[in-house]
């Protein structure tokens, strides 16, 4: 509480995002105006600055609520892989048509150890793009340093998307043998 002081402004609106956020229960606009003592029009104004602000809050017949929307956590697994430069656009396709985003590729070079890159490809079209500004750039692929093997940090909705890719590419001989 604040002890009959006024709270003003910015630091008013982080204790009532901090109040909303320490609780799953609504909190009237009647007692978050107590809690800092202003008026509840000050409080109205406040979430409403909140809200342009993009902090999810909802006005209930309650009060108050932050909503804390939990994103579904993604099934996550690192594939080997092998294939040369040519088959990259083919490989990303047959990740991206299962539904999975190939977040990182990652190399273990003998000197530098390994090396991770972004890559967030999700789409057919973000495959496209990657593969024209490699070509627009004439880059090497990491791939290229490990001949031709490499990982791939990949996230799905499910681990049966993952499954579904990993058969694919076994299909096609993408997948690093095991005894090579």
């Amino acid at each position: 509480m604040n002890n009959g002081k006024k709270i003003l402004g910015e630091e008013r609106r982080k204790r009532i995002v901090e109040w909303l956020t320490s609780t799953s229960a609504p909190i009237t606009g009647s007692e978050l105006s107590k809690r800092t003592n202003v008026s509840r029009q000050v409080i109205v104004q406040d979430i409403s600055i909140l809200k342009a602000k993009k902090h999810p809050i909802i006005a209930t017949a309650q009060g108050y609520l932050y909503n804390q929307i939990k994103k579904p956590e993604l099934a996550k697994r690192m594939i080997a892989c092998k294939h040369d430069r040519d088959e990259t656009r083919e490989e990303l396709y047959i990740l991206v048509d299962h539904g999975l985003t190939v977040s990182q590729v990652i190399v273990e070079h003998a000197i530098y150890g390994e090396i991770t890159a972004s890559l967030m490809v999700s789409t057919r079209h973000d495959v496209e793009r990657f593969c024209q500004r490699l070509d627009e750039t004439n880059s090497s692929l990491l791939l290229e340093l490990t001949d031709g093997v490499h990982l791939h940090l990949v996230e799905a909705a499910s681990e049966a998307q993952i499954d579904h890719a990993i058969a694919e590419l076994d299909k096609k001989g993408f997948l690093l043998d095991e005894y090579e």
